[in-house]
């Protein structure tokens, strides 16, 4: 809806444009409206990334061609989502993070019912898990899935058996995959380098910790004879219904490519000429992009080292996360001798240092700014990025080792949450620090780069739910969490070497961006 607003908004402006330049001579107009001069095909400004473009091959904008390529006036062109008031920027941030909220608290909001459900419908819970694991996964991406998403919500609410339940849960996880891949690009769209130091963190509390939250309420649900496990899935419908209303009205597009198609078609229509093009249009039919968009992830995961190290390392963070949906039954209600409420209400450690280190958010802005000398527009390096990951790594672990041993009916509960603390508050820290290096690496690409890690991350850590339970039962808690921090122990050096090699794998990479180039 907000869409259909910017479009109508977008080809009114390009009427009054038009209207207040009909005395000015034709070269005038193009100039002024385009940015770029078609009698000498030379671009006079540059793209909202600092670049000077290339047009599509065959057309270079000249007379011959006949084409004239829509591009952003200057560093403040109002139509640039950056330049946008930060009041309204901070409004679809919000909105963005309540619609992340609701569907990654669909992912987790059933871990805590499974044994309930499992003993109802007779199944094993190991079989169970298999609708957590099929939870996997910039306007209309936003829009129509969630949608989708809320009607498959309410099948799994309503289906009368698992096997319709299991498939109810697959459609919620296919359809909510596309918030949680591109969410990061929706940042980079309306905020500059400095500032994305302080938004990021915001969204990634909210993919991170969410998923700790959700089994703290369902504990209680499932916990409460009046209602039951069910309730679960009702819940996730009453406060999701609101997100995707919310992002309908008010959810504007951010990705200024489009924006500048829009505005090429205002142009065309206030005008009656042709000529006016944008690059995203010409870059290819909507089919054509849409095969390059299947292939591109893929090729990145295989490819680029920085993507297959830190998304191996990034796909380790969430094994442990859905792992522990099943495992907290063993380390603490078996251990400790906790109800399913209480049990549940343990992954608030996990998401309380989440909280602690998201609340670092303005100290790493002030950094970054400094970084910079505040100058507008400068880019920060993307190993700037690193420094809260470099310290995390060896932590991460840490904190296994330290929720495994300390693991004992004669131990304190509070050292098993000091553990599930440092292990909230060091997860974020990777994810953060891994995230935005990869988006300050890989620039326009970087939302291919995040997609190809989201996919790989949901579908091996939602298999891996499915073997939580027998590693648990099968080695114990205390060796369980010894494993998987031996391989947190590999995975630890990777930020410090991408510290150390990033600009060489940067120089060779055809797909990296420039750090010193202004944005």
């Amino acid at each position: 809806m907000w869409s259909f607003v910017q479009h109508r908004q977008l080809q009114k402006q390009a009427a009054v444009s038009v209207s207040n330049n009909t005395h000015s001579n034709n070269n005038d107009i193009n100039n002024y409206q385009t940015g770029y001069d078609i009698s000498n095909g030379a671009s006079t400004h540059t793209t909202a990334d600092g670049e000077n473009p290339e047009p599509p091959s065959g057309l270079h904008g000249s007379k011959k061609d006949n084409k004239i390529y829509i591009q952003t006036t200057s560093d403040d062109d109002p139509l640039d989502p950056r330049n946008w008031p930060l009041l309204n920027r901070s409004k679809n941030i919000a909105i963005l993070a309540y619609l992340i909220f609701v569907q990654a608290w669909a992912g987790a909001a059933e871990s805590t019912a499974n044994s309930t459900a499992s003993r109802e419908e007779g199944h094993s819970k190991v079989a169970e898990n298999l609708t957590i694991c099929h939870s996997v996964g910039r306007n209309p991406t936003y829009l129509v899935p969630s949608f989708c998403f809320l009607l498959f919500v309410l099948g799994a609410a309503l289906a009368p058996t698992f096997g319709g339940r299991l498939a109810c849960r697959f459609f919620m996880g296919l359809f909510a995959s596309s918030t949680l891949t591109i969410n990061g690009s929706s940042v980079k769209d309306q905020f500059r380098s400095v500032k994305r130091a302080f938004v990021f963190p915001v969204l990634a509390w909210v993919n991170v910790a969410v998923p700790m939250l959700a089994p703290i309420a369902s504990g209680w649900i499932v916990e409460n004879p009046n209602l039951g496990w069910r309730w679960t899935e009702w819940i996730t419908l009453i406060i999701s219904g609101p997100a995707v209303l919310l992002a309908f009205f008010f959810l504007p597009e951010t990705y200024l490519p489009l924006l500048l198609d829009w505005k090429a078609a205002g142009l065309r229509r206030a005008t009656g000429d042709k000529r006016y093009v944008s690059y995203h249009a010409e870059s290819g039919t909507f089919k054509e992009r849409l095969r390059k968009g299947v292939k591109m992830p893929l090729k990145f995961f295989f490819t680029e080292p920085v993507i297959a190290v830190l998304g191996v390392y990034l796909i380790w963070l969430y094994v442990l996360l859905f792992t522990f949906l099943s495992g907290f039954d063993y380390i603490f209600k078996d251990t400790y001798g906790l109800s399913t409420g209480l049990t549940g209400s343990c992954f608030g450690a996990i998401a309380a240092g989440a909280t602690a280190f998201t609340l670092l958010a303005p100290g790493l802005y002030s950094l970054a700014r400094r970084k910079t000398e505040h100058v507008r527009g400068a880019r920060v390096t993307p190993e700037f990025r690193l420094r809260p990951a470099i310290v995390a790594g060896p932590l991460l672990p840490i904190s296994l080792f330290w929720l495994g041993w300390g693991n004992y009916s004669s131990i304190s509960i509070w050292c098993s949450l000091g553990a599930c603390f440092l292990f909230g508050a060091v997860t974020i820290a990777i994810y953060v620090s891994s995230y935005e290096y990869i988006t300050d690496s890989y620039g326009e690409h970087s939302a291919m780069a995040l997609s190809s890690i989201t996919f790989m991350r949901y579908m091996i850590a939602g298999a891996m739910v499915m073997a939580s339970r027998p590693m648990y039962s099968g080695l114990g808690v205390h060796w369980t969490m010894t494993l998987l921090g031996c391989i947190a122990v590999i995975l630890a050096p990777a930020p410090l070497v991408f510290w150390k090699l990033g600009p060489k794998l940067r120089k060779r990479s055809p797909y990296a961006d420039d750090p010193n180039e202004n944005e």
